[in-house]
C-alpha cells in the first residue's frame, strides 16, 4: 500500500480522540482518579520544595491573569505556568505513577495542563476525566512505539512523550475536531524534548513542566488555526527518526479504542526510581530475618538487569542522586528499616553512617534478571551469608497498591510537604470528581484562603 494512503500518526490519533466520549472512558474511571490521587499526592509532597519556590518566583512576573490552582499554595497563577508548577511538584520526588511497558510517569505531564484548563474555561469532572484517559493513551502509545530504544539513547520518555498527552488532551477537553487534534499533536512534536542524563537535576523536571505547558500551548495554538506537517512523528524528517526510532505502527494501534492504557498504570511506595523498588523490597525483608543485627553487615551485592545497574550504580552526591542510587536504597532497606520522602532527604543522605554504609554495597550484572526486579546478597561478619530476590515489589502491577495506599501517600505528602492544604478533602475531592459540574469550584474549596497582605503604615 502507498506510504501516502495509510493514515498518519497524528490523524490516527486525532480520530480517535474525537470520536471517544465519556461513553466509551467510563469504565477507566476509577483507575484515572486512582492516577490523579497520587498526582495530588506527589505534588502536595514537593509543593513547597526549593525547586518549585523558585520556579514560581522565575514565572510570577511573567503570569496573566490568575486563573489556575497551584497545588498546594493559596495563589493561582495563568494556565500556562500552572501547567508547568504542577508538572514538576508532582514529578519531583520521583513518587508519581508510572507505565510499566514504557517507563512513563503518565500523570504529571497530562493531569497538570487538563486540570488548569478546565479550572481556567469551568469544565466539568467527567471531561477532565475523559481528556485525562484518552492524553494517558495517547503518551502511551507513542512511547511503547519507540520503546525501549527511546528511553536507551538517552531520551526522558516522561518529557518527550508526555506532550504528545497533554496536547490530545487538551485539544479534546477544547473541542476540537480531528483535524485540530491532529494539528496540536503535531505541533507538540516540535517542542518534544528531555534527556536521560539531566535525571539527577532539577533541568529533568524543566523537561516535564515543558511537556505539560507546551502541550497545553499546541492545543491552544491549533485552536486558532496553527497547523502541522501530517506526518510530523513518523515522515522521514519527523519526530521518531530524527529522535533515532522508526515507529513500531503496530504496537501503537494494538486495540485502540478497544484497551486502555490507563489500566496498566501503577503508584510507587517508595520516592525513589521504580527500578529500584524490589532492591528495597529485598533489603526490608533481609533486614527483619537479620532481627536488629544491621551493624554486623559486612558486605551486600545487588544483583540485576543492565537497566538497573545503569540507573543506579552511581555515586551520591545530594538527594537527586539517591533517589537514584542502588546504594542508597540498600542503605534505607537495611540500615533504616524505611525509606519514605524523610530517608532520601539530604539530612539523611549526608548522614556519614548512612554515606559509610553505601560503601559496602557492590551493584553486579545479572543479563537473566528482568527489569525491575532484583537479588540482594548481604555477608555478616559471623561470615552468615543471606539472599532474597523479588521480582514483583509492591506497587507494581502484581503487586498493586490499594486505595487506602494512595490515600495515606497523600496524607503523607501534605505533612511532609509542609501544605496547609486539607489532605481529607483532597481525597474527598478526587474520589468525586467525576459528579463535579465546575472544576473551579472543586479546585477553589481545595485551596486555604490567601493571607492578607499587611502593609507598613506611617503613625
Amino acid at each position: 500500500m502507498p506510504q501516502d494512503s495509510i493514515p498518519s500518526v497524528s490523524k490516527t490519533l486525532a480520530d480517535f480522540v474525537a470520536a471517544s466520549s465519556w461513553a466509551d472512558v467510563a469504565a477507566q474511571s476509577h483507575e484515572a482518579r486512582r492516577s490523579i490521587l497520587n498526582f495530588f499526592a506527589t505534588a502536595l509532597g514537593s509543593a513547597r520544595d526549593p525547586v518549585v519556590m523558585a520556579a514560581m518566583r522565575t514565572l510570577s512576573p511573567f503570569s496573566g491573569a490568575a486563573t489556575a490552582t497551584v497545588i498546594g499554595h493559596s495563589e493561582r497563577m495563568d494556565a500556562l505556568c500552572a501547567s508547568f508548577l504542577n508538572a514538576i511538584s508532582a514529578n519531583l520526588l520521583d513518587f508519581d505513577d508510572t507505565h510499566p511497558d514504557t517507563i512513563i510517569h503518565p500523570a504529571a505531564p497530562v493531569a497538570a495542563p487538563v486540570l488548569a484548563l478546565a479550572e481556567t474555561r469551568r469544565m466539568s469532572g467527567r471531561e477532565v476525566l475523559t481528556a485525562f484517559i484518552l492524553g494517558v493513551d495517547v503518551e502511551c502509545r507513542i512511547g511503547s512505539a519507540v520503546s525501549p530504544r527511546h528511553y536507551a539513547r538517552g531520551w526522558h520518555i516522561t518529557s518527550t512523550c508526555g506532550i504528545f498527552g497533554a496536547a490530545a488532551a487538551c485539544a479534546k477537553l477544547l473541542g476540537l475536531p480531528a483535524e485540530g487534534i491532529a494539528n496540536a499533536i503535531g505541533i507538540a512534536a516540535g517542542q518534544s524534548a528531555g534527556n536521560v542524563e539531566n535525571l539527577p537535576s532539577a533541568a529533568k523536571n524543566v523537561s516535564v513542566g515543558n511537556a505539560a505547558r507546551n502541550g497545553l500551548f499546541a492545543a491552544l495554538l491549533a485552536q486558532q488555526g496553527y497547523d502541522a506537517a501530517p506526518r510530523a512523528i513518523e515522515g522521514p524528517l519527523g519526530w521518531a527518526r530524527t529522535m533515532g526510532d522508526e515507529l513500531d505502527l503496530d504496537r501503537l494501534r494494538a486495540g485502540l479504542g478497544k484497551s486502555w492504557e490507563i489500566a496498566k498504570n501503577t503508584y510507587k511506595p517508595y520516592p525513589a526510581g521504580i527500578v529500584f523498588h524490589a532492591v528495597i523490597d529485598a533489603c526490608l525483608r533481609l533486614r527483619e530475618r537479620i532481627a536488629g543485627r544491621a551493624g554486623q553487615i559486612e558486605s551486600v551485592i545487588v544483583q540485576g538487569s543492565a537497566l538497573l545497574l545503569a540507573r543506579g550504580d552511581r555515586p551520591v552526591n545530594n538527594a537527586r542522586d539517591a533517589r537514584v542510587s542502588i546504594h542508597h536504597c540498600v542503605a534505607c532497606g537495611l540500615l533504616l528499616g524505611t525509606a519514605g520522602v524523610a530517608e532520601f532527604a539530604h539530612e539523611t543522605v549526608v548522614r556519614r553512617d548512612i554515606a559509610q554504609f553505601r560503601q559496602r554495597v557492590r551493584a553486579e550484572l545479572d543479563s537473566g534478571m528482568p527489569d525491575g526486579a532484583a537479588r540482594v546478597t548481604l555477608r555478616l561478619l559471623s561470615g552468615e551469608v543471606l539472599t532474597e530476590t523479588v521480582i514483583s515489589p509492591r506497587g507494581s502491577q502484581a503487586a498493586p497498591l490499594s486505595d487506602n495506599d494512595i490515600e495515606e501517600k497523600l496524607r503523607e505528602g501534605a505533612r511532609t510537604g509542609r501544605s496547609d492544604w486539607d489532605a481529607d478533602r483532597v481525597i474527598d475531592a478526587i474520589w468525586w470528581l467525576e459528579a463535579a459540574d465546575d472544576v473551579a469550584n472543586l479546585l477553589q474549596s481545595l485551596r486555604p484562603p490567601s493571607a492578607p497582605r499587611h502593609t507598613d503604615s506611617n503613625p
